[in-house]
């Protein structure tokens, strides 16, 4: 781990100091592995079988906006507070989340959270790959859950929808950041969704999820994020926008330009998924 890590419980924590915390009282873990349809991964099922203890599982596909056709958009605000609740998540808990991946799923529950104005949530950083291969626990056993009230504040300066993009790409007034690899950005790559087209959003660049990582699944740090946006042509001085496939690895991006110290961005809930979709808004192949 980098010598210059800090564990914040607004956005990153390690593992030694999740396993220092993990029986706090008012500490709430959260399971949040979502896996693309080409991993062949069953996340309910590898919770089940195990998972760090006292770990709640959060569905990505089910906390969601189940009303519309793009795939796990920002749920109402009234549905994720009556999850949360029933879950056992509220007022007064710092929660962190983490995934089957590594760095992969659980900055967009990160990300959600902040949506609802939540703010004592962080990211386990390298999740239970890490958490695992350093010898940490794991149960097959289901927490006991008591009701908990949360207090939510959307904070609509984290969401950005496709009008709002479309505008942004028009006047080049943001930083549109893709979190997508580099083959499917330009257009090389079909899209693992069928239907879509391939390529970009005009004038965004491309970041993808990976390079903010380091060769274990945790984070870089501040002075090596900024190096890896700026090599990508990023300039940070524009309000940022990220997007990606539909809207999960976005939030690594989002997580990312959070622990810069970087607080002007927002991100694209319905990303390539929305925007590939429609033939008439305009698409760029080729690298950025």
């Amino acid at each position: 781990m980098s010598q210059q890590f800090q564990d914040d419980p607004k956005t990153l924590v390690s593992t030694e100091w999740l396993a220092a915390h993990l029986k706090d009282p008012e500490l709430r873990v959260l399971d949040a592995s979502w896996f693309l349809p080409t991993a062949d991964r069953d996340p309910k099922a590898e919770f089940a079988a195990e998972h760090i203890p006292g770990a709640r599982f959060f569905d990505i596909d089910e906390i969601s906006d189940l009303r519309s056709d793009l795939p796990h958009m920002a749920p109402p605000v009234e549905k994720f507070m009556s999850r949360m609740r029933a879950m056992g998540v509220g007022d007064g808990h710092q929660v962190v989340v983490y995934d089957g991946a590594g760095l992969f799923s659980a900055a967009r529950v990160w990300w959600l959270f902040r949506l609802f104005g939540i703010k004592n949530v962080a990211v386990l950083d390298g999740g239970l790959p890490k958490w695992k291969a350093e010898g940490h626990p794991v149960t097959d056993e289901e927490p006991v859950i008591r009701d908990r009230h949360m207090i939510t504040s959307v904070q609509k300066n984290l969401i950005k929808d496709v009008t709002e993009v479309a505008r942004a790409a028009k006047l080049r007034d943001h930083e549109i950041i893709d979190a997508r690899a580099a083959n499917r950005f330009s257009g090389e790559a079909a899209e693992p969704r069928p239907g879509l087209r391939s390529g970009h959003i005009p004038g965004a660049k491309n970041v993808p999820f990976g390079n903010v990582l380091n060769d274990d699944g945790t984070m870089k740090d501040a002075d090596a994020l900024r190096q890896t946006f700026e090599a990508a042509g990023v300039n940070l001085d524009k309000p940022a926008i990220t997007s990606c496939g539909s809207g999960v690895t976005a939030a690594v991006l989002c997580l990312a330009l959070e622990r810069m110290g970087k607080t002007d961005y927002s991100l694209y809930d319905g990303s390539w998924s929305e925007w590939g979709m429609y033939a008439d808004l305009p698409i760029e192949t080729g690298d950025a």
